[in-house]
């Protein structure tokens, strides 16, 4: 996947983001911190949407998104819907229409003290893994953007919507991702065999 072509200064703060100083640290007691030392020199990595990402979130039906208390306390929550639910509504704006789900609100109530997250994309189909940071925040009182990030098929209203504002992201190795194939290609399948005999 191809990756963006971001100014020096945005390249700097993506760098920041992952490789802090403990990292570094952390890289050159077990020996790699010259390879990413390189990975560094070629860049950082991009905050914008480019097309082949905008391609990419157009297919994913699911993520994880993590998120923060104030005192650093982390959680992660899976978030599901259509193909194509998390979408891109600026060059470096992501967003999601917010459903209700089972009241906790742990999501909500970090992003009120903390606006930092990290988005976890994963396509089993095609073991592709994708990691966003970035800052978030709730936004409830706009029906024009509610209107265009809610599923038209969904029976539930739209709570708020989550809008999240890209650091930078990162295409991930594919080892270790376990091929999977979804639902809905096995069932289409089943049905073109059945349709054939």
């Amino acid at each position: 996947m191809a990756v963006g072509n971001d100014t020096p200064e945005r390249q700097d703060a993506s760098r920041a983001v992952a490789f802090t100083d403990a990292v570094k640290a952390a890289q050159s007691r077990r020996g790699s911190r010259y390879a990413c030392s390189k990975l560094e020199a070629k860049g950082g990595w991009p905050s914008d949407i480019t097309p082949d990402l905008a391609e990419f979130l157009s297919r994913l039906d699911t993520f994880f998104l993590a998120t923060a208390s104030a005192d650093g306390q982390p959680y992660v929550q899976h978030r599901g819907g259509p193909s194509g639910f998390l979408k891109p509504i600026g060059p470096r704006t992501l967003a999601f229409a917010d459903y209700a789900g089972n009241r906790q609100y742990i999501t909500v109530g970090n992003l009120s003290e903390n606006e930092r997250v990290m988005l976890f994309l994963i396509d089993f189909e095609t073991r592709t893994r994708i990691k966003v940071w970035g800052r978030a925040r709730v936004v409830e009182d706009d029906p024009a953007l509610l209107a265009q990030l809610a599923d038209s098929d969904c029976r539930a209203k739209a709570q708020r919507a989550i809008v999240i504002d890209i650091t930078s992201w990162d295409v991930n190795c594919r080892q270790h991702i376990t091929p999977g194939i979804a639902q809905l290609d096995v069932d289409q399948a089943a049905q073109g065999h059945s349709r054939k005999a």
